[in-house]
């Protein structure tokens, strides 16, 4: 283990984010609040990381441990000094509520514990929307894509970083690809902004729910979320937008290239829209006269689904009173997540098509022993490593959804409760059923419980296995 490349690395991280937080320090001063709960911060982050940039390590590469641990140790580090302004401003004078709205922030996750949003102050919804917009793509990919990072194998980094079973690189270097990533990803918040303003949302709240929206988070200024604007053609275009950034960026990239038509073949993006028309169309027969006729129903349980598929969480109607068939199969698709390399959560669609593959190659294997059969994803034939891989993620995610579900119910909260809130935060949706649908909250938790679905959602974020090594002893070995 290279700790002085670590101790570095976690240096950049927190001087990257120290100048990030002079933005909601600026918006402040434009709406005539204190910013002195941001400078404070500023000014320890950026001490606390040129203290560890003075670490300067003899070998400078960046193996597959180390880009897990500087990957899991930032995000927590981020976690932790993320939370301090909304403590210091006082519109969350408790840590352990700070931190969970932060790590929702980061995590893109989106569950809160604020009972009203709209009484925070412009500089803390406006660093709490922006935790979604470097969450979402990945604080170390943006850190790569502004700052020369130090290893010929920072690509490691992005691998424990970025969405989805596999991830490779755009072009051959991995800051290269780190800056196309988060140029895509610009351009399309810089529209979905210019477009809700057309639609007569002010420029602040176009900003902030473009952040939540391309982050997949959900995080609003208003308590009604984008229900508050009643507004077909917002509803139309933040349900375009959330289906868009639960795509996965390398089929944008091949798009800029002139091979939309390769694009357009890919198995995930079939499925993953295949998915969400049924569940749309369905669900909107289902809801019978709920909102006057079916295309009305179609305008709700279209943007209901593209929410939660796309783990974003935004919220038009109060889905808690829909009928049964309904509340689960949203719950089922907060499993099924949108697809790898997005800046969704979930289980991603490649990873369910592994499984289902895998299930297929089995019964075959057991009807003929000895014929060689492969299975294909997107035209390639899936590993046995591919596959193992695939399970021990899915096992690892069932062991940590049925743990936490068992510490979570010791608060005594309903089932439904329980079982959705750790789901939306494995899973970063944000939203769950009962005390926790879209009109609920987090406050009622007690403090493990908040603690245990900070964690989650971390776990969620990250994909599990970052978080874990950091508890591994083999992994801190020279």
């Amino acid at each position: 283990m290279n700790y002085r490349m670590i101790a570095q690395l976690l240096g950049k991280v927190l001087c990257t984010i120290a100048a990030v937080l002079l933005l909601p320090a600026i918006i402040c001063l434009l709406y005539g609040e204190s910013p002195f709960p941001f400078l404070a911060v500023t000014l320890m982050m950026a001490a606390c990381g040129a203290v560890l940039l003075r670490f300067r390590p003899k070998l400078q590469k960046i193996y597959a441990a180390e880009g897990f641990v500087v990957v899991g140790l930032s995000w927590i580090l981020l976690s932790l000094f993320g939370a301090l302004p909304f403590v210091l401003s006082g519109d969350i004078p408790n840590y352990i509520d700070a931190v969970f709205e932060t790590v929702s922030g980061f995590t893109t996750t989106g569950a809160s514990n604020l009972p009203d949003v709209e009484a925070l102050s412009r500089g803390a919804v406006f660093w709490r929307s922006l935790t979604h917009f470097l969450g979402g793509m990945g604080v170390l990919v943006f850190i790569m894509a502004v700052l020369p990072m130090s290893g010929s194998r920072s690509i490691h980094i992005m691998r424990a970083e970025v969405p989805g079973p596999i991830v490779g690189k755009l072009v051959p270097s991995a800051r290269k690809t780190a800056m196309l990533l988060y140029g895509i990803y610009i351009a399309m918040t810089v529209l979905e902004m210019i477009l809700l303003i057309c639609g007569g949302m002010s420029v602040f709240d176009s900003v902030i729910h473009a952040f939540g929206t391309a982050g997949t988070g959900g995080f609003s200024s208003r308590a009604l979320s984008i229900g508050y604007y009643d507004s077909a053609y917002i509803d139309a275009v933040v349900t375009i937008f959330m289906i868009l950034f639960g795509v996965n960026f390398n089929l944008y990239y091949l798009i800029l290239l002139g091979k939309g038509l390769e694009a357009l073949k890919s198995e995930e993006l079939h499925w993953y829209l295949g998915v969400v028309v049924f569940s749309a169309v369905s669900i909107a027969l289902n809801l019978g006269r709920a909102y006057g006729d079916f295309f009305h129903n179609l305008r709700y349980s279209f943007f209901q689904v593209a929410s939660i598929i796309s783990t974003t969480g935004y919220g038009t109607a109060d889905f808690n009173l829909w009928p049964t068939y309904s509340k689960w199969l949203l719950v089922l698709l907060m499993f099924f997540g949108a697809c790898a390399g997005s800046t969704g959560g979930g289980l991603k669609f490649s990873r369910i098509l592994i499984l289902g593959k895998s299930i297929r190659l089995e019964l075959r294997k057991q009807l003929r022993p000895h014929s060689v059969s492969i299975e294909r994803l997107e035209g390639k034939p899936i590993g046995e490593a591919t596959i193992h891989s695939t399970l021990v993620f899915f096992a690892c995610y069932l062991f940590l959804f049925f743990l936490g579900t068992v510490i979570v119910s010791t608060d005594g909260l309903d089932l439904t409760t329980t079982f959705t809130s750790v789901v939306a935060c494995l899973s970063n949706i944000g939203p769950g059923l009962e005390l926790v649908g879209p009109m609920g909250s987090y406050i009622m938790f007690s403090p493990l419980s908040k603690i245990v679905l900070s964690l989650l959602m971390l776990l969620g974020r990250l994909e599990i296995f970052p978080i874990l090594m950091l508890f591994s002893p083999r992994v801190w070995k020279k």
